[in-house]
């Protein structure tokens, strides 16, 4: 299978986790652009959708799926999103998309994080993948000496801005080896809006895509 038909297995296979008539959080990234249409299939089975993009929120109204703001909602039973990496104590690193801040209030709002990922993505250690740290424009130069000391090499990502106004610098050479601890540290840096490891609140399930069917794997247990 390719690495398409990989990501649309497992955005098909996460309609399961839906809450019939109940509202439904939706990430962001090409994943998650794949289990918006899926959606689309049964939209009439639920209310409508969280959106942690305007991106997102394009996509689902494009199918005709009503969009809620989060504050005008009292309970969000499941939140469904991508990943860059995922490891097995279901810690994540996101934010390839840009939009790894609403997508963290999101995820911290749900009842239960589902992640969608095809095999690629699955990794024993984070830090592979360049992590991005949303930040406000001004403290830029700061931001990027403090992830330096961490031992980070932040670049900036040209040319993008995210939905919030701000910047997002990638940092490579991390060594993720603890990574609940990295991203209080650097979630404390004066001028860090938020970053994308998603450790504090990990993944309740990952659907992992594989050549051999979808796999659906927990903290502890894979069944």
């Amino acid at each position: 299978m390719t690495q398409d038909e990989l990501k649309e297995a497992v955005a098909r296979a996460a309609l399961s986790h839906i809450v019939e008539g109940q509202i439904v959080g939706v990430g962001t990234g090409s994943t998650a652009r794949k289990f918006i249409d899926a959606l689309a299939e049964i939209k009439d089975r639920i209310p409508g959708a969280i959106a942690s993009s305007e991106d997102t929120r394009k996509r689902l109204e494009s199918h005709g799926i009503r969009v809620f703001d989060l504050d005008d909602i009292a309970k969000l039973p499941v939140y469904i999103d991508g990943a860059d990496e995922i490891a097995p104590g279901m810690h994540m690193t996101k934010g390839g998309g840009g939009a790894l801040t609403r997508e963290k209030i999101v995820a911290a709002v749900a009842e239960k994080f589902v992640c969608i990922v095809d095999r690629t993505k699955f990794v024993d250690n984070l830090g592979k993948f360049p992590l991005p740290v949303e930040i406000i424009p001004m403290a830029r130069a700061h931001v990027a000496r403090q992830l330096v000391r961490l031992g980070g090499n932040p670049v900036l990502r040209e040319g993008f801005t995210t939905d919030n106004g701000n910047l997002i610098l990638d940092v490579g050479g991390l060594d993720i080896r603890d990574p609940v601890n990295l991203e209080t540290q650097i979630n404390q840096i004066a001028g860090v809006v938020s970053n994308g490891l998603f450790a504090c609140r990990p993944a309740d399930i990952c659907l992992l895509g594989t050549e051999n069917g979808v796999r659906t794997l927990t903290r502890n247990a894979e069944t």
